[in-house]
């Protein structure tokens, strides 16, 4: 069963009960006024959770204000994000905030104070508001403490009980469990009430400390407005070394102002102006109480980044044939001399090829499982604490399942390499449920994306080097089965760039790819060639950002006429790409055939599903010998 206490507040000395008090008062106060003042915005579910990170701003959390980067600051994650009046009212309080700005720039345009917390503000670690994802992030926050830097900082995340209906939340539990995450701390603020009538729970205590113990983390029920309990239980949360701890407090939404606590229809609204007025006169007005917070004792990482350390990369010759996914794990298993560099993986490892990098830094390897959510958000939160972390699984399943975590680190603006695998109908006999054909289009649409494909193993090494110094959101797409190497090893690939193969000036067609589809590319500007048509191919390894200035030029010497051959479904893929590179008033008459795949592929051979999808050389052929001869 759960751990229940009913200490009384009496239990700290009553002065600093009595401070911790009145500061719990202005942050309830605070809340009310910026949220007011904005017109919108979360007051009652900032409302409940004032006294309990009252009690952690004054007595537990361990953090230097003017130095947010220190590296054994504890950190505090707002998974419920839609509380920012209470984080910002906070910030207020312990001086990093001026009240003008709290008062007058709350949700305004141009402001930092935003609608939900972004780390445009040097406190937030990641944007949060899409529910379900600060405590997935804080996992990997506190893999970097435990497992890489070796620093006794704590990881506190304020959790509302309405996201607790996501299974992104349980998948967190479960792996801060099997990872012995003593370091992190789950508050929940159980106020019974979501945004539209009664949670799934309510206030069914027990049931929620059943499924937190399921999970392997341990339950801690108290009543969230109790001073002395809410001290007491981040105290022994903060002294558990193997097990994560959840804390389940029972809270009032809205409370402190009599008309709004526990009624339904509040949430999500600002307090009219009159009724504010008086809830805050009944809070006792405004004040400007100053809290001040323990500093972090001294502590330095125990893995010093190694940006400039020497890499190897694997060479290979030309013919050989070789999987990007096996160049991809030969890569990133070279890049393992620079001691900032992390692998995680979901339980596919000997597939994607990532479990090589286990073979020469098992320490510094993650098996996250079948939990892709996880997967994205622990490598969120490495990157958090300054590690260069690739993740991979097979493509249809590391795009798709987690795409809001994608999306959200795009928000956070953090650093993150993805690397998919098994892509497109040339996987062959596993069929369509295991054929990423979307997730060049989702990828593409990811704000500070980059998407890359190469054909080759070469080109895989020179890629996947180059992501780990390139910032925001990097993906690349690998092949599952083995192609024919065509570069040399001293070849450059840099990002934004393509590469054109057989070029003259007489070109009368372009043939473009990436990829499997570059080597039918390449095969069919063979079988033109035999025909007595010049052709031209283009392997377009970057999607994004994409070789405009090539392209373009290209469609001036090729009088417009350009075939796209892509492994993915038609709509947002490189066939997109090109077309948006290409929207402009510069770009002459464009006779473009886009070959992508049209119809619901099913399980074959590759060779025959390539060409079912009218994606193989002959149908590239084809498509260029209609556009020459139109």
């Amino acid at each position: 069963m759960s751990e229940t206490r009913t200490t009384p507040a009496a239990r700290l000395e009553t002065e600093e009960a009595d401070s911790i008090r009145a500061l719990a008062t202005q942050l309830r106060v605070d809340s009310i006024r910026c949220s007011t003042n904005a017109g919108s915005g979360h007051p009652t579910s900032s409302l409940s959770a004032a006294d309990l990170m009252a009690v952690l701003l004054m007595r537990h959390l361990r953090y230097d204000w003017e130095r947010p980067l220190l590296p054994n600051n504890d950190h505090l994650i707002f998974s419920k994000g839609h509380a920012s009046p209470l984080l910002y009212s906070m910030y207020r309080a312990v001086g990093v905030v001026e009240e003008d700005e709290l008062l007058n720039t709350y949700r305004q345009f141009g402001a930092r104070l935003q609608g939900h917390p972004t780390p445009v503000l040097p406190w937030v670690d990641v944007a949060t508001g899409s529910l379900g994802q600060g405590l997935p992030v804080a996992v990997g926050v506190s893999l970097a403490a435990r497992y890489l830097d070796k620093l006794p900082f704590h990881t506190w995340v304020l959790c509302g009980d309405s996201e607790l209906a996501e299974g992104s939340i349980w998948e967190a539990i479960d792996k801060a469990a099997y990872y012995k995450l003593g370091n992190l701390t789950a508050i929940v603020d159980v106020n019974r009430l979501g945004q539209d009538g009664p949670t799934e729970l309510q206030w069914d205590m027990d049931a929620y400390t059943r499924r937190v113990e399921a999970f392997g983390a341990r339950a801690i029920v108290i009543d969230g407005h109790d001073l002395g309990q809410i001290d007491d239980a981040l105290g022994r949360a903060r002294s558990e070394a193997e097990q994560p701890t959840v804390i389940l407090a029972k809270t009032i939404k809205g409370k402190g102002v009599p008309e709004i606590e526990d009624r339904n229809g509040w949430h999500g609204k600002a307090l009219p102006a009159d009724m504010a007025g008086k809830a805050i006169a009944g809070l006792g007005g405004p004040s400007s109480v100053q809290a001040t917070t323990r500093l972090p004792e001294p502590g330095t990482p125990a893995i010093t980044p190694g940006a400039k350390a020497e890499v190897t990369l694997p060479q290979w010759k030309a013919g050989d044939k070789v999987a990007t996914r096996a160049a991809f794990g030969a890569a990133v298993s070279a890049l393992a001399v620079r001691p900032e560099v992390v692998v995680l993986d979901g339980e596919v490892g000997n597939s994607t090829h990532a479990g090589d990098f286990k073979e020469v830094a098992p320490e510094r390897y993650f098996e996250i499982f079948i939990a892709e959510q996880q997967l994205v958000a622990a490598a969120i939160g490495l990157s958090v604490r300054g590690y260069v972390a690739f993740a991979s699984s097979f493509a249809a399943f590391l795009v798709s399942r987690p795409f809001d975590f994608i999306r959200m680190a795009g928000v956070s603006e953090v650093d993150i390499r993805l690397v998919g695998t098994h892509a497109g109908v040339e996987i062959g006999q596993d069929g369509p449920s295991q054929m990423a054909l979307e997730d060049i289009a989702a990828m593409r649409a990811v704000h500070s994306s980059t998407v890359l494909y190469p054909a080759d193993a070469p080109s895989t090494a020179q890629l996947v080097s180059a992501m780990a110094d390139t910032p925001g959101i990097s993906y690349l797409r690998a092949t599952r089965g083995a192609y024919p190497v065509i570069y040399g090893p001293d070849e450059q690939f840099p990002l934004g760039g393509s590469k054109v193969h057989g070029a003259s000036a007489d070109d009368q067609v372009a043939l473009i790819g990436a990829g499997v589809t570059l080597h039918e590319c390449l095969a069919a500007a063979e079988e033109l060639a035999q025909s007595g048509i010049k052709a031209r191919v283009i392997d377009l390894y970057s999607i994004k950002p994409i070789d405009v200035d090539t392209l373009r030029r290209t469609c001036l010497e090729t009088d417009g006429r350009i075939v796209v051959a892509e492994d993915h479904y038609a709509q947002g893929g490189i066939g997109s790409a090109v077309l948006e590179a290409l929207a402009s008033a510069n770009t002459p008459k464009l006779h473009l055939a886009l070959l992508a795949v049209r119809e619901l592929p099913g399980s074959g051979e590759p060779k025959d599903l390539l060409n079912a999808a009218g994606i193989s050389a002959r149908h590239i052929a084809a498509a260029a010998r209609d556009l020459v001869l139109e």
